[in-house]
């Protein structure tokens, strides 16, 4: 390094002392000189501009990130200061750290995948643009990610609660609504009814505002998760207008569960793993499963089938004869 800065230093005494130059040393003083203009970036307001162009659940997501990475760096560092053992650090402080919603947990292993799995995007990304010349998002390896048991219903437990009475009504009909389409309680609570279509011959879909691309976005949804809908209102009005996620919903969430005679730890991301789980028991494959979830990595998805061969195992072992 130090040899690379006195070539650079003798270069620019040379072409500031008006010598004749060379049109391949003119090429270099040029590139070192933006490649120095580059590496004096602040790589957290690049995160920042990044986390603002997501979008719901997505940059609820990054914005976490955001704030685990400002208090590690208090809010600066250069690009050129990046390094396999600065972002390794940063990897054990994660896996430490404590929780912002809570000084007495730490962070959850999973958050804190997620969330340096942001931070890898990041130096993909700013490798792409050409601000980074080494892709360190190849030479970090991941935080490994724990097995967690993902909770999800039956379809005999989904149509006890159908038949159950919920004091919320507004968030039985949006739980419902997940577990037949999938969508996360963000997605649902943001969607507006000029995002609902019906094509004749093909039914239903909700058709994803794009501002990043210019293909068209949709998830297909059933006839019947669209009569939980109920009369369409306003284009731009809310279609769960109300819904509202708070320790107090909650509550008439978990007491709705209980009185339909369910024990098992269900929280309302839950019906999206019952989406998950159900579409893979009824032997939907694997990709199209990881489409209508809206997965990037397969991987993600493949985390629902082995709930599905554990559930097929469970099925099987209650199988006996007395021998």
């Amino acid at each position: 390094m130090q040899l690379a800065e006195n070539i650079r230093q003798k270069r620019n005494q040379k072409l500031n002392g008006n010598q004749d130059l060379s049109d391949l040393e003119r090429r270099l003083i040029e590139k070192d000189k933006k490649e120095h203009e580059l590496g004096d970036k602040n790589f957290i307001d690049y995160f920042r501009k990044m986390t603002n162009e997501r979008e719901g659940s997505n940059y609820n997501s990054w914005s976490s990130a955001l704030n685990y990475l400002e208090s590690y760096t208090d809010g600066n560092i250069k690009f050129s200061e990046l390094n396999e053992t600065f972002f390794n650090d940063f990897k054990k402080h994660l896996q430490t750290a404590k929780s912002k919603r809570s000084n007495k947990t730490t962070l959850s292993r999973n958050s804190a995948v997620s969330y340096f799995n942001k931070v890898k995007a990041a130096l993909k990304q700013a490798y792409k643009e050409g601000i980074l010349q080494t892709n360190l998002n190849l030479q970090i390896k991941p935080i490994e990610p724990e097995e967690t048991r993902r909770e999800y219903l039956t379809i005999e437990e989904l149509n006890k609660l159908v038949k159950t009475p919920c004091n919320d009504i507004l968030m039985k009909r949006a739980a419902l609504f997940s577990a037949l389409t999938g969508l996360r309680f963000s997605d649902i609570q943001k969607m507006v009814w000029s995002e609902l279509e019906y094509i004749k011959g093909q039914g239903y879909r909700i058709n994803y505002d794009q501002k990043k691309t210019d293909n068209v976005e949709y998830h297909d949804i059933s006839e019947q998760a669209y009569s939980l809908l109920g009369e369409p209102g306003e284009r731009s009005q809310k279609v769960f207008d109300g819904l509202i996620y708070s320790a107090y919903n909650n509550r008439h969430l978990h007491q709705w569960i209980g009185a339909a005679g369910i024990t098992k730890s269900i929280t309302f991301h839950s019906f999206r793993h019952t989406y998950a789980t159900l579409l893979l028991a009824n032997e939907t494959d694997i990709t199209t499963v990881q489409k209508m979830l809206g997965h990037k990595d397969l991987k993600t998805t493949m985390i629902y089938a082995k709930v599905v061969d554990r559930a097929k195992r469970e099925a099987a072992n209650k199988i006996k004869l007395d021998l």
